[in-house]
């Protein structure tokens, strides 16, 4: 069994990325699973804090999380042509100390994807976390790339995805992902 963790980064309780990661669980191949967790909690990184009081609990719950899947899908948004302030936040918090950059995500099989109510979808921002991911010794999967442009007019009201080329397109780039995991799954500590 495969488990993927997703993380959305967008608070918005409406985000179209998070609306993604629930369409994509109800997507997965058969045999693989996907987790979703939340950057909720996760306080502003501040190294003053860190030495006063450590890894805030929600940080390492985090790092537990992904430390126990095989891969790590991300939906990233695209604020002004670029990476969200709040997940590069949480993912700054997430190699800390230095010393566990390593365990958390080295050789960690990671995938992008975003949504945006753009006409480019999240391409800026998905380039953006290239070098990052990269710097983390993640090993970054770019067998595919799932761009959502006009995101509302590919999600109802709700959240439900009702655009039906991008649910088969979804469901392509998953089973892309899951394959690269699963032909080489992480080393688990």
């Amino acid at each position: 069994m495969t488990t993927l963790l997703a993380l959305s980064g967008s608070l918005r309780s409406g985000s179209y990325n998070t609306a993604l990661l629930r369409t994509a669980a109800g997507l997965m191949p058969a045999g693989a699973t996907l987790e979703i967790a939340t950057l909720h909690g996760i306080p502003l990184y501040d190294g003053d804090a860190e030495a006063q009081d450590g890894i805030p609990p929600a940080v390492q719950q985090l790092k537990d999380r992904i430390v126990a899947s095989d891969g790590l899908l991300i939906a990233t948004p695209e604020y002004n042509n670029g990476i969200p302030g709040v997940l590069k936040n949480g993912i700054d918090w997430l190699s800390r100390p230095p010393a566990d950059i390593a365990r958390v995500f080295g050789n960690r099989p990671v995938a992008v994807m975003g949504a945006s109510p753009g006409g480019f979808g999240t391409i800026l921002s998905q380039n953006a976390w290239l070098p990052v991911l990269r710097t983390l010794g993640t090993r970054t999967w770019f067998g595919g790339r799932l761009l959502v442009s006009r995101a509302g007019q590919v999600f109802d009201a709700s959240g439900q995805m009702t655009d039906e080329k991008m649910k088969a397109q979804l469901q392509a780039f998953l089973q892309g992902f899951v394959d690269f995991v699963a032909a080489q799954p992480p080393t688990k500590p």
